[in-house]
């Protein structure tokens, strides 16, 4: 439970931060293999690359949707101390 309140209409703010986070994971591994390309020969093409930076954003995604009650949590306990 992220606290949204049920009654208004919207994405949960957990899942759109996933998504964002998806969205950075994406973009940041496409700037990756384009600066590869530009130092040495592409090592794969235009078509791998998009699928393999959506592989990687939806692992960017789940795992920030996954991780962030922890992380919370701990950041929690620790202010505690």
């Amino acid at each position: 439970m992220s606290g949204y309140p049920s009654g208004t209409m919207g994405i949960d703010p957990r899942a759109k931060s996933a998504f964002l986070w998806g969205v950075v994971g994406f973009l940041s591994f496409l700037v990756l293999v384009q600066g590869y390309t530009l130092l040495a020969e592409p090592i794969v093409t235009i078509t791998q690359a998009l699928a393999l930076g959506l592989l990687v954003g939806l692992g960017a995604g789940i795992g920030a949707y996954l991780l962030e009650p922890r992380l919370a949590a701990r950041a929690a306990n620790r202010a505690k101390e």
